[in-house]
């Protein structure tokens, strides 16, 4: 853990967030600062910088990962497409590597962006 990471401290349960999703390498939690409903970041527990450093066994865990939380995203925001990126170099605003979940509709004109604690609620059923 880095201790000025603000992702690490997300990571480890130091910063508050809303995590639903966590095992022993990464944990999943709702962006701060959405750009769409449900957008949702995958941060390993352990501080890699950015791609170039992760090992390639974690590449495919988040890969894995994403995949699984996908549909439930999809569903949750009834949306029938779907973004995940990475940011690298001067994009990357936080310098520890995250891959974004967009849930979303192509070319979609209004995007809704639901906060953060309501996109909670739906995701947990609540």
């Amino acid at each position: 853990m880095k201790d000025d990471c603000l992702f690490c401290k997300i990571a480890n349960k130091k910063e508050k967030s809303k995590i639903y999703y966590e095992d022993d390498l990464v944990v999943v939690c709702l962006d701060a600062f959405p750009n769409v409903s449900g957008h949702s970041l995958i941060i390993p527990k352990k501080h890699y910088t950015d791609v170039t450093e992760l090992p390639d066994e974690l590449v495919v865990h988040i890969h894995k990962i994403a995949n699984q939380i996908r549909p439930m995203l999809m569903e949750k925001f009834n949306k029938e497409g779907f973004t995940t990126l990475y940011n690298y170099g001067n994009t990357q605003i936080i310098k520890h590597f995250h891959l974004h979940l967009m849930p979303n509709n192509f070319k979609e004109e209004v995007k809704e962006v639901t906060n953060p604690d309501d996109a909670f609620k739906i995701i947990k059923g609540e």
